[in-house]
């Protein structure tokens, strides 16, 4: 039995099992129960899309896995080991990285300053702007992004795509092992799509473990693995990203089957159905 550590706790053996297990997770905020017992589990190399309507609880579960509204109840596994995430902090010990919607970067800064904001790389007293331009390379070339025709132009004027691309790229600066991307796709053209779609598939192909949060189904089957629905807070159903499920995730993100019987037909005086 894997015993209980606070975040950072030591790296479990290639093949041990999921690596973020999540058993029973719930989260209210006062009157309102936003999740409620909710299974979840996402292994290393693997994309699990995260789907559900407005209000399922989407963000909220992103957010207790980030630490940033700390769950009231359930249990969490990282890497095999029994983990506490109460604190953003604590979930950037064990390795998970968010990237939320609104990107949060600074447009009137170069990429080299955006990628390294926070942590930037000094020699003596001054900034080594020389060697973070070498990593910011370095780092783009990893995911094999050619998007960007140069690391030291400013946020402000890239394409949402591109902004998109940098974002996910800050977010490997401190080598996680599971990366969240909320809403990666939104408001982008179809081009734009399409790379971002592409670098999420590379961050698995370097063993990652990717959530994906999107209303966008396309997007959604093109890249996931799996896809996991909440429903109202809670587990929806779990379904392999097939074309074969999608009409089954339809149903299970609308609750159709679920939350009323089907009507009884309409008959006619003389007994015909209408």
């Amino acid at each position: 039995m894997a015993t209980e550590t606070q975040a950072g706790a030591p790296v479990a053996p290639a093949g041990a099992g999921p690596l973020l297990r999540l058993r029973g997770v719930s989260k209210r905020f006062g009157a309102v129960q936003a999740l409620a017992d909710v299974d979840l589990e996402v292994n290393a190399g693997e994309v699990v899309a995260l789907v559900g309507d407005n209000g399922a609880g989407k963000s909220t579960l992103i957010k207790a896995i980030s630490g940033a509204f700390p769950a009231d109840e359930g249990t969490f596994e990282f890497a095999g080991h029994n983990v506490k995430i109460n604190t953003p902090g604590d979930a950037t010990q064990l390795g998970i990285a968010v990237v939320y919607q609104d990107l949060a970067l600074c447009d009137n800064l170069d990429v080299v300053a955006n990628l390294h904001l926070g942590r930037e790389a000094r020699r003596g007293p001054f900034i080594d702007e020389i060697a973070m331009e070498r990593e910011a390379r370095s780092l783009l070339d990893s995911l094999a992004v050619r998007t960007l025709r140069s690391v030291r132009a400013e946020v402000g004027m890239l394409s949402g795509g591109q902004r998109q691309t940098v974002a996910i790229a800050r977010a490997m600066t401190g080598n996680p092992r599971m990366v969240i991307l909320d809403e990666p796709t939104a408001a982008l053209g179809v081009a734009q799509t399409e790379q971002v779609l592409q670098l999420v598939s590379r961050l698995r192909e370097r063993g990652l473990g990717v959530i994906l949060i999107s209303h966008n189904l396309a997007d959604v089957f093109q890249v996931a693995d799996r896809i996991e629905v909440l429903r109202l807070g809670r587990n929806g159903g779990s379904y392999a990203a097939t074309a074969d499920q999608r009409q089954a995730v339809v149903a299970a993100i609308t609750g159709v089957g679920q939350d009323s019987e089907p009507a009884a037909p309409i008959t006619t005086d003389s007994g015909e159905t209408a």
